[in-house]
């Protein structure tokens, strides 16, 4: 195994945005599962059963899971909310580590389906919203000697397919991209890595089955995503950033060939991800 070694993340802290359920609560339990200690930095607080989960919920997860856990409610909207998160999971574990930029606001619709108050919610919760937790979280990831930036979302474009399909979702996830390689750019000679990870088919989140409940069967499994979190994080920041990732084509670099596990429907035909070309 190439990375994400047994204890890989003993005692690191990890800044997680938006990880009450799906990919974030997957990333956190994961990382836990090797000693980690997770902030889970998300908006829900109270289950429901359509979409299950709280960060109370995950809390209790990344706990049996071996690690350490400091759920906090926060809209990264907020800017002041987020100075004081970092702050409170600096205070509570004494570093930072690792930040994972996954909460995000989603509307794949085109512009005449897209007001101005959803194009406002997508740039702020997805493009500034991360620049937002950046700000705030990089003085303290810089004093660390393996700090990583990891931000889901997709490789910029060469054509303008999607732009032409989901235009104000698509900018506001490519500013996200933007912004993790803007920080990779300016923050390398500092031994800062800073990565994107974006999934090659569905990724079948309790999301999916509520609101695209046709795909539900051809997706993955969020762990897919899991795993190549954990092996981008566990290499040496120095030597490994500005990569637009697919979580495939990583994790075939890896060595790893079996995908059929992530698979939730095994003989099924998988749906591809959008704002892949």
């Amino acid at each position: 195994m190439k990375g994400g070694e047994v204890g890989a993340f003993a005692n690191k802290t990890v800044f997680l945005t938006g990880g009450s359920r799906g990919i974030g609560r997957a990333m956190a339990v994961r990382l836990a599962s090797e000693g980690a200690n997770i902030v889970v930095a998300a908006k829900t607080v109270e289950d429901s059963d359509a979409l299950p989960g709280t960060i109370y919920t995950v809390a209790r997860e990344i706990r049996a899971a071996g690690g350490e856990a400091l759920p906090l409610r926060l809209d990264i909207r907020d800017d002041e909310g987020v100075r004081k998160a970092v702050a409170a999971a600096v205070a509570e574990f004494g570093r930072l580590d690792i930040v994972i930029n996954n909460a995000s606001a989603i509307s794949p619709t085109g512009l005449l389906d897209t007001p101005l108050r959803r194009y406002d919610l997508l740039m702020d919760v997805n493009t500034r919203g991360t620049y937002s937790v950046l700000f705030h979280a990089l003085p303290h990831l810089l004093q660390g000697d393996n700090p990583h930036v990891l931000t889901l979302s997709p490789p910029l474009p060469t054509t303008g397919v999607w732009l032409g399909r989901y235009l104000a979702y698509a900018l506001s996830k490519y500013g996200m991209t933007q912004c993790a390689l803007g920080v990779a750019a300016e923050f390398n000679d500092q031994g800062l890595a800073s990565n994107t990870l974006w999934p090659r088919t569905m990724i079948s989140t309790d999301a999916v089955r509520v609101h695209y409940p046709e795909d539900f069967a051809t997706g993955r499994h969020p762990d897919i995503m899991a795993e190549a979190a954990a092996r981008i994080l566990a290499k040496p920041s120095g030597e490994f950033s500005g990569h637009t990732l697919i979580d495939e084509d990583f994790l075939r670099q890896e060595g790893i060939t079996d995908f059929d596990r992530y698979a939730i429907t095994p003989a099924a035909r998988l749906s591809a991800d959008i704002l892949l070309e």
